[in-house]
């Protein structure tokens, strides 16, 4: 095609000759040029199939005009075409960026929500477990006072008890020693109460133990000596006064000394049960508390666990999601100049189909050409690259 040809007159809408310009001449060359180097892999590609198809031979007896035409106008039908289905893609590429973009949102607002539940759970069972095991502190420490109390009770109801048998048992051996005495006397058999036990017990008693004025223990004792002879009379004398006044005070004293043994006994009884009581409820308190720590510890170990699994998950959420943006305004920038590039050579088809299309551009190759079997493009295809094609 010999673009300088169109200088040739064209005729205006009036029937008038014009002439083009210079400059309406090279923005017609610009044109073609542009058409013809942007749809350079369309125009291969296209010349490549059509010429194993079934109108290639109509093709070849196509005006030239029309041919280039016919070329231009399928190369602009699948420029169309690849851009729909790019389109098509892009759009399904930015819904994916849209979906993932909220449901990347949604989980990474999940994950800091439950990091936040998760750690006041943490806190709430850490302090709980802090609580529980100074409660278990203090409990184990007044079980062991209870303990001690109890202990320290029956050792001395131990030595208490004790104290009493011995006591006990001197005033009844003191008591029936007396019995004896004043039996001895009132009988008026003195002489032989004197060579008797019993006689050696009275005569320590009075000695050691009776609370009786000295004018009086020393006649006692006088008298179980056997220094007043066996000239004593009994029933005129004060000795078995005596004797009988020590009697009835060491009977009274066994009374007292029993009822408070007795008082001691039911004292420690009483005691020893409410602290039972005490340890038995503190001991089921301990063994609560320990196996709440115990729960609690495992609840402290899970929560710290479920923490890190879901700071991990959120940390690989949000690089994804950074990525994810990154990738999605990349393909964004990259859409808008394929566009752009698409919409320009698009342009530049439709004008230089418009150019071509012109009446005044016809009767102008007319001339210019030698002949009607010239074309604009010689094409030659050979017998065994339409069988490639073909197949």
């Amino acid at each position: 095609l010999k673009l300088s040809s169109l200088r040739l007159p064209l005729k205006n809408a009036r029937g008038l000759s014009l002439r083009l310009s210079n400059d309406e001449m090279a923005a017609r060359k610009l044109t073609v040029a542009m058409v013809l180097a942007l749809s350079a892999s369309h125009a291969s590609a296209f010349v490549a199939n059509f010429a194993v198809s079934n109108s290639f031979a109509a093709f070849m007896g196509m005006n030239p005009i029309r041919k280039v035409v016919t070329l231009l106008q399928q190369m602009q039908e699948q420029i169309e075409t690849e851009g729909k289905k790019e389109k098509e893609l892009y759009d399904k590429f930015m819904c994916y960026c849209k979906t993932s973009g909220g449901e990347l949102d949604a989980s990474v607002e999940a994950a800091e929500q439950k990091i936040e539940a998760t750690e006041a759970a943490l806190k709430g069972s850490t302090e709980r477990k802090a609580q529980t095991e100074a409660d278990l502190k203090e409990h184990q420490s007044s079980r062991a006072e209870a303990e001690d109390t109890m202990a320290t009770a029956t050792a001395l109801r131990e030595k208490a008890a004790s104290e009493f048998s011995q006591e006990e048992a001197d005033l009844k051996t003191n008591i029936a020693a007396l019995a004896k005495a004043v039996d001895a006397l009132e009988k008026g058999a003195a002489g032989a109460f004197l060579q008797t036990t019993a006689a050696n017990l009275v005569r320590s008693f009075a000695m050691e133990k009776a609370n009786l004025p000295d004018s009086t223990r020393q006649e006692l004792l006088s008298f179980l000596s056997g220094s007043q002879g066996e000239g004593y009379a009994p029933q005129s004398g004060d000795i078995t006064g005596i004797l009988k006044q020590l009697g009835d005070e060491m009977t009274k004293n066994l009374g007292d000394a029993t009822e408070t043994e007795d008082t001691a006994i039911a004292n420690y009884e009483a005691l020893m049960s409410a602290k039972k009581k005490e340890v038995g409820t503190l001991q089921a308190q301990i063994e609560v508390e320990m196996e709440r720590i115990g729960r609690l510890g495992m609840e402290i170990a899970e929560f710290g666990n479920d923490i890190e699994d879901t700071q991990e998950a959120l940390a690989a959420d949000e690089k994804f999601k950074s990525e994810l943006e990154t990738s999605c305004k990349t393909k964004t920038g990259e859409w808008e100049e394929i566009k752009k590039t698409r919409s320009e050579e698009l342009l530049a088809l439709s004008e230089t189909i418009t150019v071509l299309n012109d009446d005044d551009a016809l009767e102008l190759f007319k001339k210019t050409l030698p002949g009607a079997s010239s074309s604009l493009m010689q094409v030659q295809v050979t017998v065994a690259l339409q069988k490639a094609r073909a197949l």
